[in-house]
């Protein structure tokens, strides 16, 4: 068994649609149809992150 590492990974269905929403630990997001690529992505570190702008209210940062 491993210990905690403190990162939380959430993916959330949006409903009335076959897309997931993913947040990663470091605060990035993404979209995508295809569950093995939404967990290719989350677990891809660094590849394909950028970290949200804490300043940017409209959400935009995947």
């Amino acid at each position: 068994m491993t210990s905690p590492t403190g990162e939380i990974y959430r993916i959330d269905w949006l409903p009335g649609t076959d897309v997931l929403h993913g947040t990663c630990h470091c605060g990035a997001e993404h979209s995508a149809e295809d569950p093995i690529e939404m967990w290719e992505w989350m677990l891809g570190h660094p590849e394909g992150h950028t970290q949200r702008d804490p300043n940017d209210h409209q959400g935009n940062g995947s």
